[in-house]
């Protein structure tokens, strides 16, 4: 039981820091977890919170300073926010269901947070790509070992 708890609270950390400023891949606590007949739907809604949490952090420093918090402390390369930015005034907030997205969803958070965006609209937009995203991994890491 204790061992469950602590790969659940290692999923909700490594999750969390994926979607901030550490250069960290959740998936892979995720197949491992699957692959260990851990609760997938647990696995799922855990990994979930964490990176949307990790996001939301993302969009606080967003709201309260591009240049000071941004650019300086999450080392967000000016023309990736500057690409988000555009991403969002050419399609809006559901461009948000995309935060999950390697190349631009750290910026998309961001630009979230610097245009001020209706905190309950983000985090809706940036819950459902992420628990999307996520269900796709549990989903190919089960098909794929065989749980």
């Amino acid at each position: 039981m204790l061992e469950n708890i602590q790969a659940y609270c290692t999923l909700f950390f490594t999750s969390f820091l994926a979607s901030t400023i550490v250069p960290l891949g959740s998936e892979v606590m995720v197949t491992y977890l699957i692959t260990k007949d851990y609760n997938g739907g647990a696995v799922v809604i855990i990994a979930t919170l964490g990176n949307c949490l990790g996001a939301c952090t993302t969009y606080l420093l967003g709201w309260y300073g591009r240049e000071k918090y941004i650019e300086k402390y999450l080392r967000i390369n000016p023309n990736k926010l500057e690409k988000s930015e555009r991403l969002f005034k050419k399609y809006g907030s559901p461009v948000l269901l995309l935060s999950w997205f390697p190349v631009v969803g750290d910026g998309l958070v961001a630009i979230g947070g610097v245009l001020k965006l209706n905190f309950l609209i983000f985090s809706i937009y940036v819950f459902i790509g992420k628990f999307v995203r996520y269900l796709f991994v549990a989903y190919l890491a089960g098909i794929t070992f065989g749980n």
